[in-house]
């Protein structure tokens, strides 16, 4: 149940890329796949490589994928942008 929490919180954290401009590599899935594997792989390691069992889930369980969520989309994030300089394609709009 904990991994359930964990990837559903990375979901939600992901819907609330579409305010930011799309300069994720691989785009908007490449965005969610980012967010779930950085949720899932940080609240792994902070509970101790071991996935809480159903009883041992709480909202505090969820919480704990936030941190990690942001950390992939953010190498997913930098990764696009730094994918866009090298091919030359740059910034939008600064041409």
């Amino acid at each position: 149940m904990g991994m359930l929490a964990w990837v559903m919180m990375g979901l939600a954290i992901w819907h609330f890329t579409i305010w930011l401009p799309d300069r994720f590599w691989g785009g908007i899935v490449g965005a969610l796949i980012g967010a779930l594997l950085g949720s899932v792989a940080f609240a792994w390691i902070i509970n101790g490589f071991s996935v809480p069992g159903r009883h041992d889930t709480h909202l505090l369980t969820a919480l704990d994928a936030v941190p990690g969520a942001l950390i992939g989309l953010a190498i997913v994030w930098f990764a696009g942008v730094r994918s866009a300089r090298v091919s030359g394609h740059g910034e939008p709009g600064l041409a």
